[in-house]
């Protein structure tokens, strides 16, 4: 499975995005996706991940109520998107594929639980 994230950009505090993650592969529907971002000089955390059927989602506490994580399988594609944007949201956000098909992990889980990424796309929150 390949991804693609696309959708930053430069928002005003309060604003919203919607960031896109397009999949390519025809198994993209037996894998869970989990929506990563990094800040200048943090790790990599997971802020929302999605079942590979839409079962079950987890958004991080940070994100909790501002964030939705959705898929949209007949399309290959998840979306994340994000409302009352604040600063400290501002990163480099990816998405990525769960290291097998049937696999999810929601809080607790690091990058190892994944096992493919796409490139990621800058969301940027002025105060």
């Amino acid at each position: 499975v390949q991804l693609q994230a696309s959708g930053g950009g430069l928002v005003q505090a309060g604003g919203s995005l919607r960031l896109s993650c397009a999949a390519s592969g025809r198994t993209f529907g037996s894998y869970s996706v989990g929506w990563f971002r990094q800040a200048p000089g943090e790790e990599r955390t997971l802020v929302a991940a999605i079942m590979w059927d839409g079962g079950r989602t987890y958004a991080a506490d940070s994100v909790k109520g501002r964030f939705t994580v959705s898929r949209d399988n007949a399309k290959n594609m998840v979306y994340l998107q994000m409302n009352s944007l604040k600063p400290e949201d501002t990163a480099v956000y990816y998405c990525a594929a769960s290291k097998a098909p049937y696999y999810y992990t929601a809080s607790g889980s690091t990058e190892a639980d994944f096992g493919s990424w796409g490139r990621g796309t800058l969301v940027t929150v002025s105060s």
